[in-house]
C-alpha cells in the first residue's frame, strides 16, 4: 500500500491536537563533568511532529534517549501524557522507538522482528495477529514476512522497523535519525511515508536529525539545538523567516544565509541567497568568484568588500570569475544581528 499523500492532503491534516503529549522541564545531562544538555525545556503538542535538529554533538540524541528512558537526566523532569516518567523504566513510559541502525534481529524473520516486543510483553496471540495485519497493510510489506533482515533493502528494513513501532500502539514514537543510512531518493520517499503514517495514526512523533530538509519538510515544531542548549524552538516557517540568531540563520536554508558586516549598518546584516537578484540599475557592487549551475537555478559566489556573498538566481547565468555585477534585494529580506551576542535585532 502506498502511504504517500499529496501536499494538499498532508497540509489539511497537519493541525495537531491540543494539550501536551511530551514535556521536558529543565533537563540537563553531563558526561564526566562535560555538559551534554543544559536546562532544556520543550513542550510537544499531542498528535504533532516535533524534530530535534542540530549538528553532530549538539545533544539531540542524548535528549531523545532521556525521553525514552535509555539514559537518565542529571536534573529536570519528563512528563509523557501528563505522567511524570522521569524515573520510570523504558517499558513503562508508553513510547515506541525506531533506532538509526533499525536494530533488527538478523536470525528472526520480518514477522518475528515486528512481533518480538509484543511476545516479550506476553500479548495474546490473537491480538498480536491483529496488530501485525494492521502494520503490514499500512506498510505494504506482506510479501516480506518470511524473509530475514539480510535479504531486505535499506528501505524495506526501515519499513520493518516502523512496523515494530506501529504494533506497539504507543501514543508517542521516538525516531533517531532513521533515514541516515538511505540514499537521497529513498530518503525523500521515506520522509513522505513517515509523515503520512504519523498523521494517519495520530501519534506524537519526536524525531532526531541533522538534516534541515527533513526538519523543514516534516515538522510542526523544530527544536534547534547547539552545544546542548536550545537555540530556537519554533515552527519551520518561523525558523526560516525569523531566525533568532546567526547560528539559526545559517543552519536553516540551502545555501545558508549570508551574514556579513556592512559599512554604516548597526550590527551584522543577513540576507538569504534566494532573496538576492542581479540588477544593473541598483544594489551593491560585487565581483563573481564562481558560478555553479544547478539546472533550475545558478549559485553565484561573489566577493563584496572582501566578504563572500552567495546569490541564488533563477535559470542559467553565464558569468565568469572576475565579472563585475550588482546585487539587489528588498528591505523585508534583510536581517540584523548583534555583532557580540549574535542574537537577532529588532
Amino acid at each position: 500500500m502506498d502511504l504517500t499523500l499529496d501536499r494538499a492532503t498532508i497540509m489539511s491534516i497537519r493541525t495537531p491536537s491540543s494539550g501536551s503529549a511530551v514535556r521536558l522541564s529543565g533537563i540537563s545531562r553531563s558526561w564526566g563533568g562535560t555538559p551534554a544538555l543544559t536546562d532544556v525545556s520543550i513542550d510537544i503538542a499531542a498528535g504533532s511532529f516535533c524534530v530535534l535538529l542540530g549538528p553532530s554533538g549538539c545533544g539531540k540524541t542524548t535528549c531523545l534517549r532521556i525521553v525514552a528512558g535509555l539514559d537518565q537526566a542529571s536534573a529536570g523532569r519528563i512528563e509523557i501524557g501528563g505522567r511524570d516518567v522521569t524515573h520510570l523504566s523504558p517499558a513503562r513510559r508508553g513510547v515506541a522507538m525506531v533506532f538509526q541502525s533499525y536494530a533488527l534481529f538478523p536470525h528472526l524473520s520480518v514477522a518475528e522482528n515486528i512481533l518480538f516486543g509484543l511476545k516479550a510483553r506476553s500479548v495474546k496471540q490473537a491480538e498480536r495477529a491483529r496488530r501485525l495485519d494492521r502494520a503490514v497493510e499500512m506498510l505494504g510489506i506482506g510479501a516480506l514476512l518470511d524473509r530475514r533482515p539480510g535479504q531486505l533493502s535499506g528501505g524495506q528494513q526501515q519499513r520493518v522497523a516502523l512496523g515494530r513501532a506501529i504494533v506497539a500502539e504507543a501514543p508517542v514514537c521516538l525516531m533517531d535519525e532513521p533515514l541516515s543510512n538511505l540514499d537521497a531518493q529513498l530518503r525523500a520517499e521515506m520522509r513522505r511515508e513517515i509523515l503520512a503514517l504519523q498523521r494517519r495514526l495520530g501519534i506524537t512523533m519526536l524525531y532526531v536529525t541533522h538534516d534541515q530538509t527533513e526538519a523543514m519538510g516534516m515538522a510542526d515544531q523544530v527544536v534547534l539545538l547547539r552545544a546542548g542548549r536550545i537555540e530556537q524552538d519554533a515552527p519551520p516557517a518561523v525558523l526560516y523567516a525569523h531566525p533568532a540568531s546567526e547560528f539559526a540563520a545559517r543552519f536553516i536554508g540551502t545555501p545558508p544565509m549570508n551574514v556579513f558586516t556592512w559599512p554604516g549598518q548597526t550590527g551584522r546584516v543577513g540576507v538569504r541567497p534566494e532573496d538576492l537578484r542581479l540588477d544593473a540599475a541598483c544594489g551593491f557592487a560585487a565581483t563573481v568568484t564562481d558560478a555553479e549551475y544547478l539546472g533550475a537555478d545558478t549559485i553565484l559566489s561573489c566577493d563584496v568588500n572582501g566578504q563572500t556573498v552567495l546569490a541564488r538566481v533563477p535559470g542559467r547565468v553565464t558569468l565568469a570569475p572576475g565579472d563585475a555585477v550588482h546585487l539587489a534585494t528588498h528591505p523585508g529580506a534583510i536581517h540584523r544581528f548583534d555583532p557580540v551576542t549574535q542574537q537577532r535585532l529588532a
